[in-house]
């Protein structure tokens, strides 16, 4: 049976966060039951399209799902339940903020199914907590964190660094601070500024300023030594894990594998025999409500890919994975080994220490992970 990955979106929060460019809304009211239905309709509506299919994992994200009843997140799980099979270690992962409302919903969310909650934390300081636009205390953090692991079989947390004044000194005392408290799992994210967003037009006004590439770069190698002193490896270019301890969904992302976006604006990949389609659900919540009751689904594109866009995602993809892009995957998928797919773009790449080929994968090396968006950026010209 084919793995595949299922994403539920809830797109609501309680506030946009200033950084954030996610497919995330803040609304007044907000008909929960009216909700469920429609996201249990949509479940139900790709079964028909994917049956026969194993699901691997699930994973609710968004906006902040912790803001679900629990009730709406079991009503989902009975559902995938219902309509596929299950592999026998099937991981169910939930995003939630560490604020006190929501961590008193974790014994409720384990019940219902969840078994990793992932909590975006962000910071463990109360300014830079302010400066980013959480709604939650550091102490606040701690206490949901300390629930979490009481709580969930797994948990994560994320932060973000190359924050404005940020220094490697302090950073590695945050992260200090933040090893005492981590599982298996930690997410640690640069701040970068996106269109859109109330960072975009502060930073444009010179409200603040970042860390330049010099001081970014220091950022991240110390955020690399540190989390591989610990045993917390870099799997992914800003995920680090224990080995076996890895965020099995994600990975299916990143390895090209099958996966089902349910939900306003959520993304999907499918394969069908030789060709792989993008799904894509309409983005705008209520314009995905209505067409949900009107016809079942919220599917705006389901598009073949092109081969040239199969071996660009496979890249692009997998390139971020501290093990590459396996050959004999990306052959299967494409019917072409790394030099027939990126010719003449390759080599320099492999001269410059950006990447390396072996007989087994393609891989960006720790020079090439520190920039691989120009690194893909050659490859992929």
């Amino acid at each position: 049976m084919s793995p595949l990955a299922v994403y539920v979106h809830w797109p609501f929060c309680k506030s946009k966060c200033p950084y954030c460019d996610f497919n995330s809304h803040v609304r007044e009211r907000i008909d929960e039951a009216r909700w469920r239905r429609a996201l249990l309709a949509e479940l139900a509506w790709w079964a028909e399209q994917t049956e026969g299919a194993t699901v691997t994992s699930v994973f609710f994200g968004g906006g902040t799902p912790s803001l679900m009843a629990p009730e709406t997140v079991a009503a989902i799980l009975e559902s995938v339940g219902r309509h596929w099979r299950h592999a026998s270690d099937c991981e169910v992962t939930l995003e939630a903020n560490p604020t006190s409302v929501e961590a008193a919903r974790f014994a409720a969310l384990r019940q219902a199914g969840v078994g990793r909650v992932s909590l975006g934390v962000q910071a463990l300081d109360d300014a830079a907590l302010k400066f980013l636009g959480r709604g939650h205390s550091a102490a606040e953090a701690r206490t949901a964190l300390d629930l979490a692991r009481a709580t969930f079989p797994r948990f994560s947390f994320d932060l973000i660094y190359a924050r404005p004044g940020q220094t490697v000194a302090s950073w590695e005392r945050e992260l200090a601070a933040a090893l005492a408290l981590a599982g298996d799992h930690l997410s640690l994210y640069q701040l970068t500024i996106e269109p859109g967003t109330a960072f975009a037009m502060s930073f444009a006004r010179g409200d603040f300023a970042l860390p330049d590439g010099d001081a970014a770069g220091a950022l991240y190698e110390a955020t690399q030594a540190v989390l591989e002193s610990v045993g917390l490896p870099a799997y992914e270019i800003s995920n680090h894990a224990r080995p076996g301890q890895e965020c099995r969904h994600n990975l299916a992302y990143w390895r090209g594998q099958d996966y089902l976006g349910v939900g306003p604006g959520a993304h999907g990949r499918l394969t069908s025999g030789p060709a792989r389609f993008a799904t894509r659900q309409r983005k705008a919540p209520e314009t995905w409500l209505a067409s949900v009751e009107s016809v079942g689904h919220g599917t705006e594109d389901m598009v073949r890919l092109a081969p040239e866009e199969r071996r660009s995602e496979l890249a692009m993809m997998g390139l971020r994975l501290a093990e590459g892009v396996p050959r004999d995957r990306f052959f299967a998928a494409t019917g072409l080994g790394f030099e027939d797919a990126f010719g003449a773009r390759l080599a320099p790449l492999l001269e410059g220490g950006f990447l390396e080929l072996d007989e087994r994968a393609l891989r960006a090396t720790p020079a090439g992970r520190q920039c691989l968006n120009a690194v893909l950026g050659r490859l992929l010209a």
